[in-house]
């Protein structure tokens, strides 16, 4: 290490060269980085989405998701399977282990889901991986230009096009836009003159609107291609298609060609795919989804650049943004330049006020933008992202890095201020950074073991946090770098004539006041041990008693200026019936003060809700400066509830399942008549619990229900079967194509419309005529009676159980305690022995995190002493630094208590950070009483020496690390899980543990002392 150190003294030109490139690279590489606000998580589930039109929930169980349960549980890999079967709609999610290769999935799973038969007239199953990526990154509104024929028109041709070339999109996608269609009714009463029949006309139209290629002719020598072309290419071609005509039919006498326009009305017709409204007018939802290697940022600020262009070209285009998702990275990155600024000044700071010197303060705090630059190169060669655990790591790494540099230039600056300093010039500043190399060293191999087993936790945990560890653990290993090259080397440049007298001599004869008292009080302490360790554990002991007021909560919510409100219709509604719904609540939430945009969509498909839905989608923007954003949306919810009372409004978890507060309990069994009494016990027992609101049930809404039962002896009488009642009355589910036309360089398809059957009640379809063989016709009420029900409108499975699913949302901080208060109340309950009951949600998040991240940190305190163990040559110097960290839960627990913090993932996040910090703290305490006792100096003596000698540095590095969280822990700027529990828990941990570290490790280390020498002794 000597040689590195010598080689960054004897050639400064070279360095500074090496410096500049880093430097020039680190921050090219910063701007080239992708930017997301999540690490790119691959989650190991796929969906299978078979959409089985006009299927009540209890059919499509039947027809569609219990025979592909079956096929699709024996494919290797798969852990779970959860199913919920909808109106139209089988939606199956399959769950594998992570690490599995979903490519593979994939093509595994759309074999198997291909053997499957399925009824007639179901589409093929739908297969899709869940990928953060495939989430829109920027969502718009078109509305204006007059009708929605013109906008749709201009979205498609201009639009579209000009977003679908901006650099890094993957796919533009419309919804809400005019579609058009060209329908063909036949006029029965017509084709009955004329003797024709529907089939007949339709065999014809085929036969002549066709185009075959019958192949390759002998011809004239040569071989050529021969077409046969109807030539019906437009409506108008169809319209003069002749029909023909037996005269017999036309009263015997031949008359004029029957053309199929005669016989049926053909029109081109037009309307919205689904319905879209924003701010009061219709429009069209555009969503744009990015290239799996885009840049966020880039594609988002490149989509608004095409927007503003659009809206130049066209006056009466409005492209309203409605959803994205570069602004809060970019936010991210503001903060976090916030924060190294905040953190390089406060640390500039406690260095002047310590060493009051110009320029010892510039040299340390180089390595904050040095070892952060360092850090972001390296990310980029491996692929990292800029993201959310990216960004807050290095915010988190800002008090850390100056650590090291502040650390060697105090010992430089001190060694050149003793007056009985034999060594000068580059000598000295050679020796005091290779005495220094051994603390420093220990105490970056130290945090770096603190973070890597955050890079083996398995799961989603451990792909979220890999990055923060990774970009810890780089940012620290730079920093140790630039403090044994880059500070040496400006030392020896900025001191190259030493200090000036009266600058600083006799720094160590004549300690300062602060050491003197520091002195004083450690030898007080070590006279008296048994006092002082009573008391540190006494506090100890008091902070645990803490966590039951703190209570634990799995990730901080954040709070965007946005909300998503769903609403669920009743069963049996209608769309049209949904759509005037939907107006209503358009015009209560566009009349809401702090409300700056609403746009909703009903109808068709959504991310949410796939296949058809009649569900409504709200979404609703804010003023950035709207108070109390959290009661706003409540409100709002309750509001709608009162304008809309009929069917369900409910504010949408936007997290995707990563924290927050919703609570979820699952209840399984064989059938749902043992099930719902058990349902409705633990919901009436939620629902009497304060901690406990908007409590929803997955069987809380169900349909009438009407069985038709066939009387197999009736039916025979007349030669029936309980298959003609169900063809007579089943409606026509697939609108048959009899062929295509092409109108202004578009083909559509020609669609037969046929009149559908309505009843008005259940005694117009018992009234329906069956017609028998033996050619009577019978009213389906001779052959079938009515039996009365209800069914319910979703049905949910989880291999191949059923599944009832409670969910609510938890109003206290404390997650976990409202969650084992119910489960105790649940045990009580009397189920029966076919229905179980598992807690899950939140609940589950907590438990499985908070177990991961305790092992990671008995992991890292095995690893801490192993490194310690190897540094310092045996293992009683490290059993007593190891004595630093329980003192730190003290201050972190306190400081939780005081904010009114819960212990989260954030704050497990800050206790490991804690480790870290408070061991480095006590090595180079220890570092100094080992050299000391090594010159021949008594135990005691050493502790006192080394205690008056590292105070200043302790004291620098703990306050810098302070200063440079402290933005996080007054909540000025947070994100997620870089929040302000982090900060508290790392401050509070820091100031008790560096206030007792110079307490009791070393009463701890001299007691190991005196059991050490007790066997020497005996022994001579």
């Amino acid at each position: 290490m000597k040689s590195v150190i010598g080689f960054s003294l004897k050639n400064k030109f070279a360095l500074w060269m090496i410096t500049i490139i880093v430097i020039v690279a680190g921050l090219y590489s910063g701007l080239t980085m992708k930017q997301e606000s999540l690490p790119n998580l691959s989650f190991p589930y796929l969906s299978v989405t078979t959409v089985y039109p006009g299927a009540t929930p209890d059919a499509v169980v039947k027809d569609i998701t219990e025979p592909l349960e079956k096929r699709l549980k024996n494919i290797e890999g798969v852990k779970n399977i959860n199913s919920t079967s909808m109106e139209n709609v089988s939606s199956i999610s399959i769950e594998y282990d992570f690490g599995q290769d979903m490519d593979a999935a994939v093509t595994q799973l759309r074999e198997a889901a291909a053997d499957v038969a399925l009824p007639e007239g179901v589409a093929a199953p739908d297969i899709s991986k869940f990928s953060f990526n495939s989430f829109p990154v920027i969502s718009l509104s078109a509305s204006g230009q007059g009708s929605l024929e013109n906008l749709t028109k201009i979205v498609a041709e201009e639009v579209q096009p000009a977003l679908e070339g901006v650099s890094g999109v993957a796919s533009v996608q419309i919804a809400g836009q005019f579609v058009q269609e060209v329908s063909l009714k036949f006029d029965q009463a017509k084709l009955a003159e004329l003797g024709l029949t529907e089939d007949l006309v339709k065999g014809i139209v085929q036969g002549s609107a066709l185009k075959v290629p019958l192949g390759l002719f002998q011809l004239d020598r040569t071989e050529k291609s021969v077409v046969v072309d109807g030539r019906v290419t437009t409506i108008e071609d169809l319209k003069n298609i002749v029909i023909p005509v037996m005269p017999s039919a036309q009263g015997g006498k031949s008359s004029d060609p029957v053309k199929l326009a005669d016989v049926a009305d053909i029109v081109m017709s037009g309307k919205a795919q689904s319905i879209s409204r924003t701010n009061g007018a219709e429009s069209i939802g555009i969503q744009i989804v990015k290239a799996n290697d885009a840049n966020t940022v880039d594609v988002v600020n490149g989509v608004k650049k095409e927007a503003d262009k659009l809206k130049e070209k066209y006056a009466d285009l409005k492209l309203d943004v409605m959803l994205d998702q570069g602004k809060p990275i970019e936010k991210s990155v503001e903060t976090m330049l916030n924060k190294a600024l905040f953190g390089a000044l406060f640390a500039v700071i406690v260095i002047l006020f310590f060493l009051r010197n110009i320029r010892t303060t510039l040299i340390s705090i180089v390595s904050i933008p040095l070892s952060l630059i360092i850090a972001v190169l390296v990310l980029k060669q491996f692929d990292i992202t800029l993201n959310i655990m990216t960004l807050g790591a290095m915010t988190v790494a800002i008090g850390r890095v100056v650590d090291d540099s502040i650390v060697v230039i105090e010992n430089i600056y001190r060694r050149m201020s003793l007056g009985g300093e034999k060594l000068k010039g580059r000598e000295l500043v050679l020796e005091a950074t290779r005495e220094m190399f051994l603390p420093i060293m220990s105490s970056t191999i130290v945090t770096i073991a603190v973070f890597l087993p955050l890079g083996l936790v398995s799961g989603m945990v451990g792909q979220i946090f890999l990055p923060f560890a990774l970009t810890i653990v780089f940012a620290l290993l730079a920093s140790l770098l630039v403090a044994i090259t880059v500070v040496p080397m400006l030392a020896h440049q900025m001191f190259m004539n030493g200090i000036k007298a009266g600058k600083g001599h006799d720094h160590e004869e004549k300690p300062g006041r602060l050491a003197k008292g520091y002195r004083g009080l450690l030898n007080s302490a070590l006279n008296h041990k048994i006092i002082t360790l009573v008391i540190a554990f006494a506090l100890l002991v008091g902070s645990l008693f803490l966590i039951p007021l703190i209570g634990a909560s799995f990730l901080p919510e954040q709070e965007d200026k946005y909300a998503m409100v769903t609403y669920t219709p009743e069963p049996g509604d209608r769309v049209e019936d949904v759509e005037q719904k939907a107006l209503v609540a358009e015009k209560f939430i566009r009349e809401l003060p702090d409300v700056t945009s609403v746009q909703y969509s009903v109808g068709g498909e959504n991310p949410l809700q796939p296949g058809p839905s009649k569900n409504g989608l709200f979404y609703l923007q804010f003023e950035e400066d709207t108070k109390h954003f959290a009661d706003k949306k409540k409100e709002i919810v309750e509001g709608l509830h009162k304008v809309v009372p009929s069917g369900t409004w409910a504010e949408m978890d936007q997290g995707g399942g990563l924290g927050g507060s919703i609570f979820s309990l699952s209840v399984f069994g064989d059938n749902l008549d043992e099930m719902t009494p058990v349902v409705n016990q633990i919901v009436d027992l939620m629902k009497a619990d304060s901690a406990f609101e908007k409590v929803d049930t997955s069987l809380s809404k169900t349909y009438e229900q009407y069985t038709i039962v066939a009387d197999q002896a009736k039916l025979s009488q007349y030669g029936l079967t309980a298959g003609q009642i169900a063809m007579t009355l089943s409606p026509q589910r697939v609108r048959p194509v009899l062929t295509q036309v092409v109108e202004q360089g578009k083909t559509y398809d020609v669609y037969v419309d046929v009149d559908k059957a309505t009843y008005g009640s259940v005694d117009d379809i018992l009234d329906e005529k069956l017609k028998s063989p033996l050619g009577v016709e019978v009213p389906i009420r001779d052959v079938a009676t009515v039996d009365q029900g209800t069914s319910p409108n979703s049905i949910a499975r989880q291999n191949g159980k059923m599944v009832v699913n409670v969910t609510a949302e938890i109003t206290e901080s404390d997650v976990a305690k409202a969650s084992s208060n119910l489960e105790e109340k649940v045990d009580k309950l009397d189920i029966p022995s076919t229905v179980e009951v598992k807690f899950g949600g939140v609940t589950e998040q907590i438990n499985e995190t908070f177990t991961q991240l305790g092992l990671a940190m008995l992991a890292a305190i095995a690893i801490v002493y192993l490194v310690l163990v190897l540094a310092f040559g045996g293992g009683l110097a490290p059993f007593a630094i190891m004595f630093s960290l329980p003192f730190a839960i003290i201050g972190g627990l306190v400081a939780l208590y005081v904010t009114g913090e819960t212990l989260s993932v954030s704050a497990l996040m800050g206790a490991l950070m804690l480790i870290g910090i408070v061991v480095t703290n006590a090595i180079v305490l220890i570092d100094r009483v080992i050299h000391k006792e090594r010159d021949g100096m008594p135990t005691r003596e050493a502790l006192l020496e080394a205690g008056g000698t590292r105070l200043r540095p302790i004291l620098m590095t703990a306050l810098a690390t302070i200063g440079a969280l402290l933005p996080l822990a007054f909540g000025f700027e947070s994100a997620g899980i870089i929040s302000k529990g982090l900060g508290v828990t790392v401050i509070g941990g820091l100031i008790s543990s560096t206030l007792l570290t110079l307490l009791i490790v070393p009463i701890i280390y001299e007691l190991l002392m005196k059991i050490r020498r007790k066997p020497k002794r005996a022994a001579a």
